[in-house]
């Protein structure tokens, strides 16, 4: 049997970044807020049997407030944090959390360290939480030793840039699209799946400059043309379309004007598709060609978070239409199949 002393020295030393969210919510006056609680504190006690855990608040939010201002906040804190520890646990509200891991994915290149994303559909205040079983998921992540950027939830682990918010209260919450679970917990405890875990490429870096002004499309059938000009009157310098099927846009009517309008004005304009598996390939309908001989961008098998996440990077970090248009032909971190 291993000494007290022993156990400790081989225990993994693991950040936990707390943000607020569900996971960390107590009810209030007008609802469940996000407050730190002795709830908390005692799941990590649990932990601390396995690991050796240091705690920092970075904020106490409901993840529809945080903003990308909170993004960089948290990528900071990664990066100022990592040498001091073998991996990263951040707890999040689940709303927004596949944005926040898509964007810490791409302002961490090349990433030395496992960084892990989790939360919960119940607070750790409620005895049914799912909480609990979604922090051991966490920690154990964190402690594998993997680099990278990921997101834990129902004892299943995807890379954040393919994590996807696909439940409002059930326990399955987020799924990984069009990518394999980068590892599950099983009866035989966290199993990785290595292939589907890129391997970072360069030195550990922190480029969170990220630009604000990239709007979300969602076309629907009849969508007047005109909103293209209000975009570029309001300004914008990305727009993200969500296409139907493999990228259907309507260009009978003036749409194809207006997408061609807002090239023209210095926008760079990426084409994903409204549903949630597989690609938007441009190369197979006239409507889908005629939209690349404008310029457009695919999105190819991106989640829109994902693909909103890059965009927003790109600009932030000084790119131009060309230099974006290669962009998202390259795969920085798993976002992407570039063979399909």
């Amino acid at each position: 049997m291993l000494s007290k002393g022993r156990i400790d020295d081989v225990k993994k030393r693991i950040l936990l970044l707390t943000t607020g969210g569900t996971i960390a919510s107590v009810p209030g006056d007008d609802g469940l807020e996000p407050r730190r609680s002795d709830v908390m504190e005692r799941e990590l006690q649990q932990l601390r049997t396995y690991y050796d855990i240091t705690v920092r608040d970075v904020m106490c939010l409901d993840s529809s407030n945080i903003r990308p201002q909170e993004w960089q906040q948290v990528a900071r804190e990664v990066f100022r944090l990592r040498l001091e520890h073998d991996g990263v646990v951040i707890s999040h509200g689940t709303d927004t959390m596949a944005y926040t891991a898509s964007a810490v994915t791409f302002m961490l290149p090349g990433i030395d360290r496992p960084v892990v994303f989790t939360g919960s559909q119940l607070p750790l205040t409620d005895v049914l939480s799912d909480g609990p079983d979604n922090l051991r998921t966490a920690f154990a992540m964190a402690a594998a030793g993997r680099p990278g950027v990921f997101l834990a939830f129902d004892r299943k682990v995807m890379l954040g840039c393919r994590a996807v918010k696909v439940r409002a209260t059930g326990f399955s919450a987020f799924e990984s699209v069009n990518a394999r679970y980068a590892a599950q917990i099983t009866g035989l405890g966290l199993r990785l799946s290595r292939s589907s875990i890129p391997v970072p490429q360069g030195p550990p870096r922190l480029l969170d400059q990220i630009s604000s002004d990239v709007f979300l499309l969602k076309l629907t059938p009849g969508l007047s043309p005109k909103i293209f000009d209000a975009l570029v009157g309001m300004g914008y310098r990305g727009i993200v379309i969500e296409a139907f099927g493999l990228g259907g846009v309507n260009v009978l009517h003036q749409g194809l004007e207006g997408i061609r309008a807002a090239i023209g004005a210095g926008i760079s304009v990426v084409i994903t598709t409204q549903c949630l598996y597989d690609s938007a390939d441009l190369g197979v309908y006239q409507v889908g060609k005629r939209l690349l001989h404008l310029g457009v961008i695919q999105g190819r098998d991106m989640t829109t978070e994902a693909a909103m996440c890059k965009l927003m990077w790109a600009i932030g970090q000084g790119m131009d239409q060309a230099q974006i248009a290669l962009l998202f032909q390259t795969d920085l971190a798993g976002e992407i199949d570039p063979g399909r």
